[in-house]
Parts: structure tokens; C-alpha cells; sequence
């Protein structure tokens, strides 16, 4: 199958009965329709780190029309551990060179194109780039690039994810505009129709980052499980400090704790939930934020996947709009940061 140059976009296509035979399963709980805008989604993935790997194997599983993956760094001897895709015989070749072949025998009936050439992030090429694709998934990214990305897709009207993981803890967030998308009809009405199509604004990553938690009582704070929340949030503090380095010395806890009990406090988090963030989780973030965990990306990278094709296939609520994984209790919970 041709591969398709960045900026590019194929003429709509409708699933053949061998497509629909592959999909059958898929067809039957979402719908034919659902699955047709997933046959013709483009999809760029920004970096493929563990989360990465996860995400992109579900989503080619899913049957998307195509895949686009960006990452200009080689195989590192770490990337072993979380990334499926690669090999010992891998290590110092690229990324995506490295991994292409298995992306794309994972599901045939999908275009797999791969770019290893930075500048495609910037400027012109990156505005060609996005103009070619449907939607956007940047993983294990700092602050700053995920906030540069973002503000691009926002310019260019294109819907945004992002993920990652900080050892035992990882992220969601998405911006998905103005998203439409069906769900049950949950009014209670006896004869209210069975699906009812509701409408969800979203916010980019800077307005969400200014949410305040001011008036939430302390069971709803408690609810949202703050203080992971808050730890990502320092992480992104600390990296955008250290020029893009991770913590990964307990030297470093000392930083990376009182930014995020500054955080906490210029955000209003209700005092007797969290009075301050507990130190035994900012040790371990100082320790591990720099490695990557499989179990972690695995259940980060999975549900990154799912709420991408969820909002593709414009079937239920995607993310609202900022999920968080604590791998101490192996729950997440979602924030709705600075929506309407």
C-alpha cells in the first residue's frame, strides 16, 4: 500500500466486505457509520516512547486509515522495557525505523508512515503537517512542546491528546474543540429517545492549567485524587526549570515539593484535603518520574487509545478533560479543568 506524503489527504473511502469482515465485531458496537470515520481518520503521534507503543496498537487495531509517527530520536538501551515495537538488534537505529515493520503487521488495511525529521514540528512544515491529519497525539512531552502543539491544532481546528507517564503516575489530557458526540439518554423521561447527541466545549492545555478549585467541598476534592494531579503538574514545573530533564535523584525532592504545594495553593485545593502534598509520593516521583513502567503505559497508553477512537467515532463522552493515573492505587480519576 502507497505511502501518503505529510500534509496530504485521500479521498474519503467506504469500507469494503473484507474490511467489513475484519471489523465485524467493531461495526456491531459502534455502528457502521462510527467505524467508516475511523477507516478515514489520519492520525499523527508525536514521539514513541511506552505510552506511545500502547496507544498506537490499539488504535491500528481499530482500523484507522492512517497512521503518521514523528520522532527523531534513536533506540535507547530503556526503551526496551515499554517498547513492544523494539528489539536489542534496534538499539541506536530510529525510533520509527525501528518499529515501522511492526506497526504495520499488526493491521495491513492500515497506512503506516513514519518521520524522523525534527523540523517537521516547526513552523510551515508543521502547519502542513496538521493539515494532512484529523487529529493529534503528543506523548511524553514537556510543558512547553505540549503547549506549542496544542495552540497549532487549536489555529488549524484540529482536535488534541495528550499522554505520558512519570513512573508510577501518567497523564491524559485532551482539547477536542467543539466536540459532538452521542450518548444515552440519561433524563429518565419515559419516553425520552434512547440516544440524544450532546455537544462538549473544550479548552487548550494554558486555559486548563489556570483551573482553580475554589468552592469544591472536601469530599469532591478528595474524590479527584489532588494530589497526583498536583505532582504531574510540578513535574511539567520542574521540567520547564531544568531544561526538559526529569527528576531522577531524590536531590530532588526538595524542588520538586514545594512547587507543587505553590501549585496547590495558588489553585485554591480545598486545605483539609490536601494541606500540602504527601511526601512519601514526591519521593518516588523524584526517583522515578525519569523511568518508564510498563504496567503504567500499558493502562495509560490503553486508555489513551480508547478515548481516541471514542471521540473519532463521536459514540459517548470522550475525557473531560484531564485524567490522572496513580499506580500506588492502581485507579485514575478525571478533572474537569477550566470547562464550561
Amino acid at each position: 500500500m502507497a505511502t501518503l506524503e505529510p500534509g496530504t489527504k485521500s479521498v474519503p473511502l467506504s469500507i469494503t466486505e473484507d474490511e467489513a469482515a475484519v471489523y465485524d465485531r467493531q461495526i456491531r458496537l459502534w455502528g457502521l457509520e462510527a467505524q467508516q470515520r475511523m477507516r478515514n481518520a489520519t492520525i499523527v503521534v508525536v514521539r514513541l516512547k511506552g505510552v506511545a507503543t500502547e496507544a498506537i496498537k490499539n488504535i491500528v487495531l481499530a482500523g484507522i486509515g492512517k497512521l503518521v509517527v514523528v520522532d527523531a530520536d534513536d533506540v535507547a538501551e530503556e526503551d526496551l522495557g515499554a517498547g513492544f515495537f523494539f528489539r536489542d538488534e534496534d538499539v541506536g537505529e530510529k525510533r520509527v525505523d525501528a518499529a515501522k515493520s511492526h506497526i504495520e503487521s499488526l493491521n495491513p488495511l492500515v497506512v503506516v508512515e513514519t518521520v524522523s525529521d525534527p523540523s517537521v514540528l516547526e513552523g510551515d512544515a508543521l502547519d502542513k503537517l496538521l493539515d494532512g491529519v484529523d487529529m493529534v497525539c503528543v506523548t511524553d512531552s514537556d510543558r512547553n512542546t505540549l503547549i506549542r502543539l496544542n495552540d497549532a491544532c487549536r489555529r488549524l481546528n484540529k482536535p488534541f491528546y495528550a499522554g505520558g507517564s512519570y513512573g508510577l503516575a501518567g497523564y491524559i489530557f485532551c482539547d477536542l474543540l467543539q466536540h459532538d458526540y452521542i450518548a444515552p439518554d440519561k433524563s429518565g423521561q419515559k419516553d425520552a429517545t434512547k440516544n440524544v447527541k450532546n455537544t462538549a466545549t473544550y479548552v487548550p492545555l494554558t486555559a486548563a492549567l489556570q483551573h482553580r478549585w475554589t468552592r469544591m467541598t472536601r469530599r469532591q476534592t478528595k474524590e479527584l485524587n489532588p494530589a497526583v494531579v498536583f505532582t504531574v503538574l510540578a513535574v511539567w514545573e520542574y521540567q520547564s526549570a531544568h531544561q526538559g530533564a526529569l527528576p531522577d535523584d531524590p536531590a530532588a525532592a526538595a524542588e520538586l515539593e514545594a512547587i507543587a504545594n505553590r501549585l496547590i495553593s495558588e489553585a485554591d485545593v480545598n486545605k483539609q484535603t490536601l494541606p500540602s502534598i504527601p511526601r512519601e509520593l514526591i519521593d518516588t516521583m523524584a526517583t522515578t518520574a525519569a523511568h518508564e513502567l510498563s504496567p503504567v503505559c500499558a493502562v495509560v497508553g490503553g486508555l489513551l487509545a480508547q478515548d481516541i477512537l471514542k471521540a473519532l467515532a463521536a459514540r459517548e463522552p470522550p475525557i473531560a478533560n484531564f485524567f490522572t493515573f496513580d499506580g500506588n492505587l492502581g485507579g485514575g480519576t478525571v478533572v474537569r479543568m477550566s470547562m464550561p
